[in-house]
């Protein structure tokens, strides 16, 4: 009987005592290489050229379209530049850095450890060239691939077109029109090396800031795009050739918007298992992680789609608290005209994870702007269509009325009002509620807060400074106290299991680590402003923000402030 997710996440938390009995050294003559490298498989290269996304990073960050919008025409189908680009901003080499005397290369994405657990794969239909406004576009012959960021390669694993194969396993519209989708893994081991049973939860903390850059990359080249979670697991890992119990499909994005895939396309394929060289001298399994997984896999396309659909029928996030009645404080955040213009490509290629913060506080405008575009909620499967249609409808009419009564931003609309006005259709968090430890922003007073994203309102829960216990829940780390804003996202798992079964695990987890990793996107299109994600003692925190926390258990946790 696998083990299940609640079963899974008790037996991995983190306590001061499993923290100091559990430490040990790492052996780094066995650690594993962060690169998959094939034996004996054709590659194919991507384009010489990367398209750098020039939107803001923060108007980017802000788009989640699951369903397109009129204005977004996609005109331009994808093509192999497309694909270099979104392969390299979501997952590529960004950086090298010397330290002590060694080579460092740094990913695009923010991941535990900088072990790079997470790949990517493609797979597409044919993806033909055509002419640009400065030039003739590649085309890509339809396959599945696999992305090496070493090279800024394809690797060839199939040829032909298997999108019939992902239509399948998801029964999803968005996946059947999509002229390619990228496929997110986990390789369980290259992370286990260091973090061992936990590399589960690492998995949908990659994963998920990976994803945060793969989306914004996605809408600022003006494509659609959208996570998949609900999918057959078995199926997707054979058409990629991979080995659950050593790697395994985590989510699926479609990318753009075509012709629907006929029905006729073939959902067979004949197994492949490509040779891939060792990551380590001695890899070592760990069968929690495996038993985890298990748990919340689903055999086909049928149990998928009612996997997806099948969840409460009030439109109302699962797993949050409500609010209370504390004091309500209202972000300020700056409107488009005045934000942080740092082009998207620019800043995937600053981010990084600050390793020191100065005591100097940041400004609350800042921090109103970075939480109001990054915590938007995500486009994701599971929120069903039928919940979109009726916010949707709802807002549409509340738009309707507003206008019949002349107002709009040509009326004097302010930040405020813009900011309600242009919210997607989807509830901002669907099973995650985000709490704040703020010790140094101006304008804003030190205490404990419950955000409203649905509201752009800070509920006041405690004040007073609290950088000593910002530390404790952080693993005791330093860096935490000294941050000017802890974010920390939690959520009811009992609740979440209980409408959504074991694989709602999986939603929850990637809802706040893709909405963090839009937090390190807002945070790092602020020249002056830092970010890094850290680890904490889950119980401590239940209990450091009860009573309104009661029965929730911390997901994620990200820090912000004055980078030393």
């Amino acid at each position: 009987m696998p083990t299940g997710a609640l079963e899974y996440h008790e037996r991995t938390k983190h306590s001061p005592r499993s923290v100091r009995e559990g430490s040990k050294g790492l052996d780094f003559d066995n650690k594993p290489t962060p690169y998959k490298e094939y034996v004996d498989l054709p590659t194919r290269p991507l384009a010489e050229r990367i398209r750098p996304p020039q939107q803001p990073a923060l108007s980017a960050v802000a788009e989640s379209t699951p369903d397109g919008e009129p204005s977004r025409g996609h005109d331009r189908a994808p093509d192999l530049e497309t694909v270099t680009t979104l392969c390299y901003y979501a997952a590529g080499i960004t950086k090298e850095i010397e330290l002590r005397n060694r080579t460092k290369l740094f990913r695009a994405a923010a991941t535990t450890g900088a072990l790079y657990h997470v790949d990517l794969y493609v797979v597409c239909g044919d993806l033909e060239g055509g002419e640009s406004d400065t030039a003739t576009t590649e085309s890509l012959e339809a396959g599945v691939y696999h992305f090496d960021p070493r090279t800024c390669s394809l690797d060839v694993l199939r040829e032909g077109d298997y999108r019939g194969v992902l239509v399948a396993a998801t029964e999803y519209d968005a996946v059947a029109d999509a002229p390619l989708s990228v496929v997110a893994t986990s390789t369980w081991w290259r992370n286990a090396w260091k973090y061992e049973e936990r590399t589960f939860r690492h998995a949908f903390w990659d994963s998920g800031t990976t994803l945060a850059n793969l989306l914004a990359v996605a809408h600022a080249l003006d494509y659609r795009a959208e996570v998949i979670t609900g999918f057959a697991d078995r199926p997707v890992a054979d058409l990629l050739g991979v080995d659950p119990e050593r790697e395994a499909p985590l989510e699926i994005v479609p990318i753009g918007a075509g012709e629907p895939l006929s029905d006729e396309t073939s959902a067979d394929i004949d197994p492949i298992d490509p040779d891939t060289d060792p990551l380590s001298s001695n890899e070592k399994e760990f069968p929690l992680i495996h038993e985890a997984w298990r748990a919340g896999v689903l055999k086909d396309g049928a149990a998928a789609d009612a996997w997806r659909t099948g969840g409460p029928t009030a439109h109302r996030p699962i797993g949050t608290r409500d609010p209370g009645d504390g004091e309500r404080v209202p972000l300020e955040p700056v409107g488009p005209e005045t934000a942080s213009s740092r082009p998207l490509h620019r800043t995937i290629r600053r981010r990084g994870s600050c390793r020191e913060y100065e005591r100097d506080p940041i400004s609350f405008r800042k921090l109103s702007t970075v939480l109001d575009r990054a915590v938007r909620g995500v486009p994701i499967d599971v929120r069903r269509e039928a919940e979109r249609r009726e916010v949707s409808e709802e807002r549409a009419g509340v738009a309707g009325s507003e206008r019949s009564e002349g107002h709009g931003k040509a009326s004097g609309e302010t930040a405020s009002e813009q900011r309600h006005a242009s919210r997607d259709d989807d509830p901002p968090l669907s099973f995650c509620d985000a709490y704040l430890i703020v010790n140094g922003v101006d304008g804003l007073e030190a205490g404990t807060y419950h955000y409203h994203p649905d509201g752009g309102e800070l509920e006041r829960l405690r004040a007073g400074e609290f950088r000593q216990e910002a530390s404790h829940l952080a693993l005791d780390q330093r860096l935490a106290g000294d941050a000017a804003v802890c974010v920390y996202f939690l959520t009811d798992l009992e609740e979440i299991v209980d409408s959504f079964g074991d694989r709602g695990y999986r939603a929850a987890q990637l809802e706040a680590a893709l909405t963090a990793g839009r937090l390190y996107l807002g945070t790092y299109a602020h020249l002056r402003l830092g970010g890094t994600g850290l680890t904490f003692y889950d119980d401590v925190v239940t209990d450091f923000f009860a009573p309104r926390a009661t029965g929730q258990t911390p997901l994620f946790l990200y820090t912000m402030g004055r980078p030393a």
